[in-house]
Formats: structure tokens, C-alpha cells, sequence
């Protein structure tokens, strides 16, 4: 289909249903980790469970309401980015993000955001992007600053997981803060 380079090894393409065992077994790898603040692939529990997450986003792809975009860093799967809660008639989108322990530290969320921040705003035509995640998610938080997320504001206590109820940061991009956050990313 198609994939786009991070760097010399880390690839990002689609990440669809019939990766489901590829799936599980980075879903295995990083299950705590990416865990920690969301349930995000804690249904993943064998490849037909698997096969049905990852099913779940090809639906929000056919209904315009998402995607689910894999990396993979020498040809093995270490997380992700994708778009949900699309609403293309208001010109709104949330994206988030994954990465198993292995894959940290790298930058690879950052430079995988990019291309999807551009088709958002000038394939897609959005005019706000948003970013939620957990105040206690700081390595998702500094993402959102690095690419030029503004903080709109907090739930307090909204997302309850693991016997905890998280605060969650609302973060937002418009699309004409967008070239100049874009261009300051690509001159570090």
C-alpha cells in the first residue's frame, strides 16, 4: 500500500487486520507500558481478539472517523499513531500515539505525527487537531509541545483505568499554527 521513512529503519504504513498475530505480539511486548494510562490493545489477548481491535479501526477508516497507522523499526512492530473522532463536516480530529519500551526515546512519535498532522490539515482539510492524554502521560505531553500543541484546559478526574481516576490534558493545533510549528519541528 504505501509506507513513508522516519529514519534508516522505522517505517509507517497501515496497520490492519490481517497484521493481527504481528499485533498481539507487540501488544505482548509493551502490554504495561502502553497500558499505563490507557486500555489501548488491552482486548488484544490472542489473534482473533487482535484481529477484531485492529478491525475496529479499519471500520472508523470506511466510516471517515479514523485510522490506525503501525511503525515498525527493522521490520518488527513498536507502535503507532492514529486519528479518531474525526468530524470532517466540522473540521475536527483527535490523534494519539503508542510505543512499546523498546521503541522510546527515539523521536519516532514526533516524525511519525508529522505526515499525519499534514494530511490532516491539508489533505483532509481539517482546522483543529486535538491531543488528550493523561496528565501523568508526560513523554505523550512533550510530544504534543514539541509539535506545537497548544494546552486548552484538563478534566479533572475523567478517565478512570487500573483503579484510578486520571486527569486528562486537552491539547489543540489549528491548522494556521500549523506551517510555522511544522516548519521550527523540521529545522531542529
Amino acid at each position: 500500500m504505501y509506507e513513508i521513512a522516519l529514519d534508516e529503519t522505522a517505517r509507517l504504513r497501515p496497520l490492519e487486520p490481517w497484521r493481527a498475530a504481528e499485533f498481539l505480539a507487540h501488544i505482548e511486548r509493551g502490554r504495561e507500558f502502553i497500558g499505563q494510562f490507557i486500555p489501548f490493545g488491552s482486548t488484544a489477548v490472542d489473534v482473533d481478539s487482535s484481529r477484531a481491535a485492529l478491525q475496529r479501526y479499519e471500520d472508523m477508516r470506511a466510516a471517515d472517523t479514523g485510522a490506525l497507522h503501525g511503525i515498525w523499526v527493522d521490520d518488527t512492530l513498536v507502535g503507532g499513531v492514529l486519528t479518531l473522532n474525526v468530524e470532517a463536516e466540522r473540521g475536527n480530529a483527535e490523534v494519539g500515539c503508542w510505543l512499546e519500551p523498546s521503541a522510546t526515546g527515539r523521536g519516532l512519535i514526533t516524525r511519525a505525527m508529522i505526515p499525519m498532522i499534514d494530511w490532516l490539515f491539508d489533505g483532509r482539510g481539517m482546522h483543529r487537531v486535538e491531543w488528550v492524554a493523561a496528565s501523568g502521560n508526560v513523554p505523550s505531553l512533550n510530544v504534543a509541545r514539541r509539535l506545537g500543541f497548544t494546552q486548552d484546559g484538563v478534566r479533572r478526574e475523567a478517565a478512570p483505568w487500573r483503579g484510578v481516576r486520571h486527569d486528562l490534558e486537552i491539547w489543540s493545533l489549528l491548522a494556521p499554527e500549523w506551517p510555522s510549528a511544522r516548519a521550527a519541528l523540521l529545522a531542529r
